[in-house]
């Protein structure tokens, strides 16, 4: 009697059961499903360079999050999710040997060398036992082989070509049905414990109330935070007015750490949007949802082209800048002490929450290459390790092109701090609110300390190089601005407009891209 079909779900960065391609392909091609997720002991080791820790507590919650939620999800529908500690390739050969039923292995590729590895060593377990091996494309709102380019190779080096040429030819794939049941487990498997922060050597995370992200990991909350996000508040509709927030939950999307651990499909979210669209209204806002989800795309298919090269010092551009390594300047930064209240703050926010603004990140990645000249490695690592949304390619991706060695059009491109901290915080109350020994400076103020009087700073309760540090860098520029700061817009940029087509944005990119007439 023949042994019935087994297939083996690996699940990675794809903690969801929607718009999932490789259920979807194993409910059809199995008559067990064995959904496996593994806590690859390799993730919570140390980064490449630097030896920091991969995996951070904030990242590590998430994740223990959204494995027993996608556990919850399966046992509802006649399954459940199995869990291992091990390395994949190892977890996935004992299981081959011990049921000597399974006839496939499912998982969808990824972009990094290390990622990459562990597939061809999957690839090699399989084929020593004869076991079909399945792949899927499923991380990216446009499916890379949908892509309107010959050759990866083919893919422009500036983001808004690739956009334009994606919006123009592209297609979004539609989404996947949900499957109401799911094959069960062979008989007499154990689903296995899901382990504790002890358990793989880690520190538990605290909340701090000041959080702008306070969520939780998992499918189940990735898509109430969509349906709060667009359906319950109309929060998307006013998007671009207000996605360079500092302080809050509903100043952006917040998707980015469901879409880093693929809790949520960026198709999922497209549809939705067009949805949105019909039923509520379209704009500018609406569009710039999608356009986000492209910018990731993008850092994804530039790490397809270029591999390795997204960490190499020199960057995509084999651009040889002679940075430094000072740790002591380093440890200032990491630790939110540079004298800096802007990049305090944003550095502060991110290690006691495992989260920071998008302006936010721009400002301090700028801050530690342009005015440091630090090597942008020990920020990328940093950022690795903290982040609760680290996606390698956006990651790597983004500080490259701060760095000015990656995808960027315009070269030497340097924040100014002082402006970018009285454009988004000209009251400073996000400056105060993270760096509370600068409390008693009211307004603007608070962003350059070291300009204000002796008396003003002893009404403050604020006394420099002892409750506060002075500056470790002051750049020419700053100066330019510590006048203004009763001026200027605050954190709601961006012009408002009742309807929108993608034509109106033919010189902006996101973010990184600015208006041409204005200095940053």
């Amino acid at each position: 009697m023949s042994a019935s079909r087994t297939v083996i779900c690996l699940l990675r960065n794809d903690l969801r059961l929607h718009d999932n391609e490789v259920f979807h392909w194993a409910q059809r091609n199995a008559e067990h499903i064995i959904p496996l997720y593994c806590f690859d002991p390799r993730h919570y080791q140390g980064t490449h360079h630097f030896n920091f820790p991969k995996t951070g507590p904030f990242r590590l919650h998430f994740l223990l999050d959204s494995v027993k939620d996608l556990r919850a999800t399966l046992k509802k529908r006649g399954s459940t999710l199995v869990v291992r500690q091990g390395k994949p390739e190892e977890v996935v050969g004992d299981l081959i040997k011990q049921l000597d039923s399974v006839t496939a292995v499912a998982f969808h590729e990824e972009v990094a060398s290390e990622e990459k590895t562990v597939e061809k060593k999957l690839k090699d377990i399989c084929c020593q036992n004869k076991v079909k091996v399945q792949t899927f494309w499923g991380s990216t709102l446009y499916h890379r082989d949908d892509l309107p380019f010959s050759h990866i190779g083919g893919l422009p080096d500036v983001y808004t070509q690739f956009r334009k040429v994606v919006e123009g030819q592209g297609r979004v794939r539609p989404v996947l049905s949900t499957p109401e049941q799911v094959k069960s487990l062979p008989l007499g498997l154990e689903e296995g414990p899901i382990p504790t922060f002890e358990g793989l050597g880690q520190t538990e995370s605290v909340m701090d109330c000041r959080s702008a992200f306070p969520c939780r990991g998992g499918e189940t909350e990735a898509l109430a935070r969509l349906k709060h996000y667009f359906w319950d508040t109309n929060a998307v509709a006013t998007y671009k007015e207000t996605r360079n927030g500092m302080i809050g939950v509903d100043y952006s999307t917040k998707f980015s750490p469901w879409l880093a651990l693929g809790c949520i499909s960026p198709r999922y979210i497209y549809e939705q949007i067009k949805k949105y669209e019909v039923e509520r209204t379209a704009n500018q806002s609406t569009y710039w949802v999608i356009f986000e989800l492209l910018w990731r795309d993008y850092f994804k298919f530039v790490g397809l082209k270029y591999g390795n090269r997204i960490f190499h010092m020199n960057g995509l551009q084999d651009k040889h800048v002679p940075w430094k390594t000072d740790m002591i300047l380093f440890n200032a930064w990491k630790e939110g002490r540079t004298g800096v209240p802007f990049v305090d703050a944003n550095m502060r926010e991110l290690a006691l929450t495992g989260f920071m603004s998008n302006r936010g990140r721009q400002n301090v990645a700028s801050f530690l290459t342009k005015d440091l000249g630090l090597d942008w490695r020990l920020g990328a690592e940093w950022f690795e390790y903290l982040l609760v949304d680290h996606d390698v390619c956006s990651n790597y991706g983004n500080w490259l092109y701060s760095a000015g060695i990656g995808n960027d059009p315009r070269e030497n491109r340097k924040f100014n701090m002082i402006k970018q901290g009285l454009d988004y915080d000209n009251n400073g109350d996000y400056v105060r609110q993270w760096v509370p020994e600068l409390g008693g400076i009211k307004g603007g103020d608070v962003h350059t300390p070291w300009t204000l009087s002796n008396s003003a700073l002893s009404r403050a309760k604020v006394s420099l190089n002892d409750t506060y540090p002075s500056p470790i860098v002051i750049a020419p520029e700053w100066s330019r601005h510590v006048n203004n700061k009763s001026s200027g817009p605050s954190s709601t940029k961006g012009r408002k407009g009742s309807s929108y087509t993608p034509r109106q944005h033919k010189d902006r990119g996101v973010d990184f891209y600015f208006s041409k007439k204005k200095s940053f």
